[in-house]
């Protein structure tokens, strides 16, 4: 079986190849192509994938190319995990944002508009060779922001296209690990966007669990979450959000944060992974060593700015393995070999929330079989969650028509409607800001 890897040349490449080298059984991956626009990241992460290779007969091939159509071609799955405008234009989003007051984080606010304005237009190229070269490929989508980049695909691949999060994975797993549970065993009622979602139940043998975790300060206050969030008001919300939610409830303080800060996360990670891949320029360097300790550091400053503004302290050593690898080879391993599993996924809404048409991408548990993910169906969104989930959809709606359009206006109404755009004349300077520092975006007239 054919996995193509978009972004091959991707820093998190490794992990996905790490996960595919575990898996031993009939019908499993045994041909690797590498795509990515610079030949010289991919020819790096290659001598990393040598290494992690070695010794192991049944390992799989690997070949990288800079040609987009060659990759595709026979491909039975592509796993796309691009990064339009590399961490410079990420730097460049969360500097903009900054400056006029408002977040700049990449899928979050302002800065997620604008990396989705730079990355629809190429998605949906992507989505269309596809659809031409490997008609019967399954796409698994990782490029942020996930949800709006596979709802963009899915209108050309249909259900064809998955997007994948380990965010709901690791909120999962770290509720049932404070509860004494399994996560493996555990059913977690998760409903959303992505970067969006709110744990609302979490069953372990039948029985709902949550109620017990929220009525207990001690428990509820021990992990991540109540941690940022803080006992209170996880308490007040009857449900553990999705981290990412710190941007909206603790706004202020999360763009106090990042402005005072010595570095934002993608000049940090811009600079981290430059060392990285110039230490590449060695021959004689240890790839996987290389690899794994500037991974380690990446993990551990993970959300750094959000736990400084919220006191919650370091990342708990067992929240520093990554896991959206292990969603993805579920996932092909559920399809593949038909092996029913549940995942929580981003895929079109059908009639799960009734708030949203059926077209909408929304990121729900799901069955997954030999005939795609079909997502569970869940109990409508309290209030609060109902009015975030609708604008936010919103938005990325916006987001869509501007880049299928080209309008500059719709690019302006994308970002003066998110909540977290506090005025129409920030949204228009937002949108000179970027149009200016990123030639991506230079078809918005």
């Amino acid at each position: 079986m054919k996995l193509t890897i978009l972004g091959g040349g991707g820093f998190r490449v490794p992990l996905v190849y790490g996960a595919l080298l575990t898996d031993h059984a009939e019908g499993r991956v045994t041909e690797v192509v590498l795509h990515d626009l610079d030949a010289g990241r991919l020819g790096a992460v290659a001598r990393v994938l040598a290494e992690q290779a070695a010794g192991r007969p049944d390992a799989p091939t690997v070949t990288a190319t800079t040609d987009l159509d060659a990759a595709l071609r026979g491909a039975d799955f592509v796993f796309s995990a691009i990064r339009v405008g590399g961490l410079e234009g990420r730097a460049d989003d969360e500097r903009v944002a900054l400056a006029e007051g408002v977040l700049g984080q990449e899928t979050v606010g302002a800065g997620g508009i604008a990396y989705g304005l730079r990355t629809v237009p190429v998605a949906v190229d992507i989505a269309r060779r596809v659809a031409r070269l490997a008609p019967g490929a399954w796409v698994i989508n990782f490029t942020n922001p996930a949800g709006l980049v596979t709802e963009a695909m899915s209108r050309h691949l249909g259900d064809r296209v998955i997007g994948i999060c380990d965010s709901p994975v690791g909120l999962g797993r770290r509720i049932a690990r404070v509860l004494g549970g399994n996560p493996k065993e555990a059913w977690i009622d998760y409903v959303g966007l992505n970067h969006l979602g709110w744990v609302r139940g979490l069953h372990i043998a039948g029985r709902d669990e949550l109620p017990r975790l929220l009525a207990d300060p001690d428990l509820l206050g021990s992990f991540e979450e109540g941690k940022l969030f803080g006992v209170d008001w996880l308490q007040s919300l009857g449900a553990i959000p999705n981290e990412y939610l710190h941007y909206y409830y603790f706004n202020r303080e999360a763009v106090r944060a990042y402005q005072r800060a010595e570095k934002t996360r993608g000049a940090f990670l811009r600079d981290q992974q430059a060392r990285f891949y110039e230490e590449m320029g060695d021959p004689g360097a240890r790839a996987l060593a290389a690899w794994d300790r500037t991974r380690a550091e990446r993990e551990a400053t993970y959300m750094a700015e959000n736990r400084e503004s919220a006191g919650a302290g370091e990342r708990d050593a067992d929240d520093l393995s990554g896991g959206y690898e292990k969603v993805a080879l579920a996932l092909m391993r559920a399809i593949a070999r038909d092996e029913r599993t549940t995942l929580i996924l981003n895929v079109r809404n059908r009639a799960t929330l009734s708030v949203l048409d059926g077209e909408a991408v929304i990121e729900v548990p799901c069955l997954v079989d030999a005939n795609g993910a079909h997502p569970v169906t869940v109990a409508p969104l309290p209030d609060h969650a109902t009015g975030l989930v609708c604008a936010v959809k919103a938005v990325e709606r916006e987001v869509l028509a501007a880049a299928e359009s080209g309008s500059r206006s719709t690019a302006v109404k994308a970002f003066a409607l998110h909540p977290l755009v506090d005025s129409v004349n920030v949204a228009r300077r937002l949108v000179e800001g970027y149009t200016d520092v990123h030639p991506g975006l230079s078809y918005l007239k």
